[in-house]
């Protein structure tokens, strides 16, 4: 039976909360500095408190954004935690809206705390699952890698599919498994069998641009 999306999303919300509070509040994570916690705080502002969160990119709203997470982090992690897991009173509670909006977000952060403990493999998940991620990845990817200053293409491993994220001649094409490509093109080095090719002057430049929202 076809993995539903919805369902996806909170799958994949429920075993970061869950992987969350194993690992505990100072573990490391692939978002710069961040700690776990610090991580699982940043989601919880970004849905309870979204005027808040647009504070990262708008800085008169910054004010907002400090003291929302101020506020945020002063639980402690499992409650934390547990609160991530039950959207029910927030926008992450329409199932549409949950479904284009976080199964990248979620998806990636999950993946951000996997990778950053020691021994992680990745996962093998549902090929539904994958298409889905390759359909939403090109929207992300443009905003991720603006700052590649060659043409780009991405290909799905899996059947040769390709999308052009930056047009022109002799791109730099990024191959692998959807959640691979994605995480490789939202700027994490902890990826598993991705392929960079192409003119070495773009892949020289893909390779040395800042990646990522």
């Amino acid at each position: 039976m076809p993995t539903s999306f919805p369902s996806f999303a909170r799958a994949e919300r429920s075993a970061l909360a869950d992987l969350a509070v194993e690992v505990g509040p100072d573990a490391p994570t692939l978002c710069g500095g961040w700690t776990v916690k610090d991580l699982v705080v940043h989601l919880l502002v970004r849905e309870r408190n979204p005027l808040a969160q647009a504070g990262e990119l708008l800085p008169p709203l910054a004010p907002l954004t400090r003291r929302a997470t101020e506020r945020w982090g002063r639980g402690d992690l499992p409650l934390l935690a547990d609160q991530l897991r039950r959207p029910f009173l927030t926008w992450a509670a329409i199932g549409p809206v949950d479904r284009l909006v976080n199964t990248v977000e979620l998806f990636v952060h999950h993946e951000d705390v996997r990778r950053a403990q020691p021994g992680w493999t990745p996962r093998e998940l549902p090929e539904a699952a994958e298409d889905e991620l390759w359909r939403m990845l090109k929207p992300v990817a443009v905003m991720a890698t603006r700052k590649v200053g060659a043409p780009l293409v991405a290909v799905d491993a899996r059947n040769g599919h390709r999308t052009v994220l930056r047009r022109g001649d002799g791109p730099a094409v990024v191959t692998g498994r959807p959640q691979e490509v994605l995480l490789r093109l939202l700027g994490r080095d902890q990826v598993h069998d991705v392929d960079v090719s192409g003119p070495d002057l773009a892949v020289r430049r893909f390779q040395i641009a800042t990646l990522g929202l």
